[in-house]
């Protein structure tokens, strides 16, 4: 079976927008070519609801459907609808983070609403409303997500942390920063993404999906064509079935529009 896409899943953060946020033109004009082709284009993100749903405006996709937090959440656009979340409780990771590493900030996903915290994470990095808690508070009732922050630590802490941490019956993924995302085990954007294709009796073999983190290596090996952005990590290319251009290079516009009737 010849490859073509049937849909494409789109990470967000150093794929479709660089690390301050801002989304280029070309990128535009190559989601605006597939919606044109009417294939449904999915922000697969670990982004909370909040900080997807610009990005899903921006590029003006028809209503259709946002993989948010990793895959533990699952939300329809038109009317805004939440359509799967897995939660899991929370207590005991929180309980380890704080005795290893005392200085760090917990923040409970609290879908359609933003956050639950104890306390502010740095301006900008989390969208929604903010509730501040006491642990016992934030450890009380199951949760879809857990971010654990320090702007203060070095990346190579958090590494360590997630070692110590062990993390049993939840996944987890580093990010660039000293951040920690933890979500129910079993969960992640491809899990999430196999939900929805089976709703839509779409085969992920012909699926086309584009990123550059640690969080997207199950939705690259998943996907019928997995594609790694040139500036991801080592171990995201080598899950992937392609390696397209940095992002600064254009490499987003460069697979999608190799599908996509893109310019010549």
């Amino acid at each position: 079976m010849g490859f073509t896409p049937h849909l494409v899943a789109l990470d967000i953060d150093g794929t479709l927008v660089d690390r301050q946020g801002l989304l280029p033109t070309s990128i535009e004009h190559s989601v605006e070519r597939i919606t044109g082709a009417g294939v449904p284009v999915v922000l697969a993100t670990g982004r909370g609801l909040f900080g997807a749903l610009p990005v899903h405006d921006i590029l003006r996709l028809p209503a259709g459907d946002l993989v948010v937090s990793n895959g533990a959440v699952t939300v329809s656009t038109s009317p805004l609808t939440v359509l799967d979340e897995v939660r899991f409780d929370p207590g005991p990771v929180i309980r380890q983070v704080l005795d290893l590493h005392p200085s760090a900030i917990i923040a409970v996903e609290d879908v359609g609403v933003g956050y639950r915290l104890n306390r502010l994470f740095p301006a900008g990095e989390l969208q929604g409303e903010f509730t501040i808690e006491s642990t016992e508070e934030l450890a009380s009732r199951p949760a879809a997500r857990v971010i654990i922050r320090d702007p203060d630590a070095p990346p190579a802490d958090f590494v360590e942390l997630a070692r110590h941490l062990g993390l049993h019956g939840v996944s987890y993924v580093i990010g660039w920063s000293a951040w920690l995302d933890i979500t129910p085990r079993g969960v992640s954007k491809a899990s999430a993404l196999q939900a929805l294709c089976d709703r839509r009796d779409i085969d992920p073999r012909q699926v086309l999906a584009i990123g550059d983190g640690h969080n997207d290596m199950e939705m690259l090996a998943w996907a019928g064509r997995g594609v790694a952005m040139g500036d991801a990590p080592e171990s995201v290319q080598q899950v992937a079935n392609a390696v397209t251009g940095t992002f600064d290079e254009g490499g987003t516009s460069a697979e999608l529009d190799r599908w996509f009737a893109g310019p010549r």
